[in-house]
Parts: structure tokens; sequence; C-alpha cells
């Protein structure tokens, strides 16, 4: 991958993502996630009928843990299984969460992306909050609804 950020996609309101540490005992993470498809930027002369098909290489999952969004590939780095049928859990000797891949169990920190065997590293998106304008929520004045954005992080 190059160096050159990839542009931001919109993912969707803030409040469309419910905690699933709040409402669900095992943490799942698919009832509460958005997956989008974000295709790689490819030049036009190497894309085909193959690389315009979507598929969990393209795909960016998103949710809320414990007050944290996080945005990370779909795809599992190990077994290439989706991440949305994964479990969410807390990793209580660092401080921090993980995901747990529901095929064959690996587990990978949602912060640094390290895996929990192996050299598999999970890729982290990067993610911001904008103000949008004039969008209120809950028919209440002055309450504003941040959107949730999301682009592939740059490799070092």
């Amino acid at each position: 991958m190059s160096d050159q950020a990839e542009p931001w996609t919109f993912i969707g309101p803030l409040s469309s993502f419910p905690d699933i540490s709040q409402d669900n005992e095992k943490c799942q993470v698919l009832p509460a996630c958005k997956t989008l498809s974000v295709p790689r930027p490819e030049p036009e002369e190497s894309k085909s009928r193959m690389n315009r098909l979507s598929d969990l290489n393209d795909q960016v999952l998103v949710f809320k843990y414990k007050g944290f969004l996080h945005a990370i590939d779909n795809q599992c780095p190990h077994s290439a299984f989706p991440l949305k049928q994964g479990n969410v859990f807390d990793i209580e000797d660092l401080g921090s969460a993980g995901i747990r891949c529901f095929r064959h169990g690996w587990e990978f920190d949602l912060f640094s992306g390290k895996a929990d065997r192996g050299p598999h590293m999970l890729n982290l998106w990067d993610i911001e909050l904008r103000d949008p304008s004039g969008v209120v929520i809950d028919g209440q004045a002055g309450r504003i609804d941040k959107e949730v954005w999301a682009r592939r992080a740059i490799k070092e």
C-alpha cells in the first residue's frame, strides 16, 4: 500500500451505534455493527470483473464497545473469516479490548491490531467524528448527532 491516505467514507450517525457492551452479554459484534464495502482505489487498467465484486477484503466493520468506536477490516487476518461474527472482550492485563474470530478462536487487540499468536495483524481504520451542519436528533434543538467517518490507516 502506498503512503498516500485513502479518502474518508461516511459510515453513519453516531447515534446509530449502540454500545455492544451494554446490551449484549456475549458482546457479539453482529447485532450492533455496520459493515460497508469500501473498495481500494485501483488503476483503471487493472480492474476486472472479479475485482469489482465486493468481498471481505473490501469491507470495514464498525461498532462501539465500552464507549469506543472501532473500525477494522471485516476479514480475519488468519483465516479470512468475517469478524462481524466474532465476540468482543476485555483484555484485563492490558486495559484494552479484543475481538475473537468465531472460526478458529484467534484473538486480536482492537487498539494495536496484534494477534494473540503468530505474526498476523488486524487492519485498523482511522475514525473521525464530524459535526454535520443543521442535523438535529430526537427533535431537540441544540442536540446535534455526530457523523462517523472512516478510512484505511496508512501503513508505515
